[in-house]
């Protein structure tokens, strides 16, 4: 099943009444006390689902003397107890009966564990609810208009279940598709995955003659690499039309896994595009959450009424407050189908209490991850095929 299998069309508010669906109607950044309400309500629900229908998960809540019931205002949020990314990699961990596995998503990471996210019919629905909320409140989402992407990520035909061919698939539709060209392409005759570096040049010299919306939606450091070879086979730089988006995420990673500058990367692909600086627009998600944090005009990623982050110290695990650095725990209550609700990550990060573009909420700060041995995704796999 993809996202375009299903019918409710992504655009259109859920008929699902429950909690979880409900909070999903409230704009992205629409903070208020109806919101946090509307929050708690969601994850007390969600919580519930878990606890019965999931063994590890009750079996946790029951021996951390914790139940759905306790929670019942903003402080209650920082005691639930949580489970750590590793487990969801390590343990088959459910709170769905197969017949009612509706996709499974997995990141394609390189060191052998791979995430995963089981969603029920009613979970992809409101997965896909939630991701129109938040581009559409950036702006980005208009079924009026047709755009043409070019998708640095894993052509889903071949990809099937990774979570970065889902994501990509559900970006092309925040507006009417015209044509669509993935990027990282599957090859039958080494039986992996290249990235066509051929074929994009051509779509993006299509799309810039056709002169409609374009989106280049993935990996940064492929759409950074074909502006540069457009740039030294053309003799000259792109220009798209100036409504034209740049949506990158999994990471800004070059190949010898070394971050690269976001600022720098966003003003150098605006340029090889003909631009706005603003027009370019970075994602954070992991496979086992599915909140998307999308950076704002400045660059910030912001967080959503759909869920809450708390930073905790690595060692002591005690909440710190804004502005302190710490491991992230990400806490959503959308979910029926997989008890990842309340889940601390091995990313390391900060808070910011507000940000100066005027939208409410938090913003999320990303440091890196931690540990000894770095648990590599999506944008290192595909790195490789640069």
């Amino acid at each position: 099943m993809t996202a375009r299998s299903l019918s409710s069309p992504i655009a259109e508010p859920l008929a699902d009444k429950s909690a979880m669906a409900r909070l999903l109607e409230i704009p992205a950044f629409a903070y208020s006390p109806e919101s946090e309400r509307l929050f708690l309500e969601a994850l007390r629900e969600s919580a519930a689902i878990h606890c019965r229908r999931s063994p590890h998960f009750g079996g946790l809540w029951k021996n951390a003397g914790f139940s759905p019931e306790d929670l019942r205002g903003p402080a209650d949020i920082t005691r639930m107890p949580f489970i750590f990314v590793a487990a969801f990699k390590e343990r088959e961990l459910s709170s769905i009966a197969k017949k009612e596995l509706a996709l499974e998503l997995t990141s394609s990471g390189t060191s052998g564990q791979k995430s995963r996210m089981l969603l029920d019919k009613a979970s992809l629905l409101r997965v896909r609810r939630m991701a129109w909320q938040v581009f559409a409140a950036l702006g980005m989402a208009d079924r009026t208009v047709a755009a043409d992407y070019l998708c640095f990520t894993y052509d889903p035909k071949a990809a099937k279940n990774l979570g970065t061919a889902f994501t990509d698939e559900l970006l092309t539709g925040l507006t009417k598709t015209g044509e669509t060209f993935y990027a990282l392409r599957w090859s039958r005759e080494k039986n992996s995955f290249y990235f066509d570096m051929d074929g994009a040049l051509s779509a993006l010299e299509r799309f810039e003659k056709r002169g409609r919306q374009a989106r280049l939606v993935g990996f940064p450091a492929h759409a950074l690499a074909l502006c540069e070879a457009f740039k030294k086979s053309r003799g000259r730089c792109a220009r798209l039309n100036p409504s034209s988006w740049v949506l990158t995420g999994g990471g800004w990673k070059d190949q010898q896994d070394r971050a690269l500058d976001k600022g720098k990367m966003r003003r150098l692909l605006a340029g090889r595009l003909g631009l706005k600086t603003e027009r370019v627009r970075d994602m954070f998600g992991m496979v086992e959450h599915g909140v998307p944090y999308m950076d704002c005009p400045l660059g910030k990623f912001h967080v959503p009424v759909y869920g809450k982050i708390i930073v905790r110290h690595p060692a002591a695990l005690e909440p710190l407050p804004y502005g302190e650095t710490g491991l992230l725990q990400f806490i959503t209550p959308y979910l029926s189908s997989y008890p990842s609700i309340s889940l601390l990550s091995s990313d390391f990060g900060w808070l910011e209490e507000k940000c100066s573009c005027g939208l409410k909420g938090p913003v999320l700060h990303i440091a890196g991850r931690g540990g000894v041995k770095k648990l590599k995704g999506c944008a290192i796999s595909a790195s490789t095929l640069l």
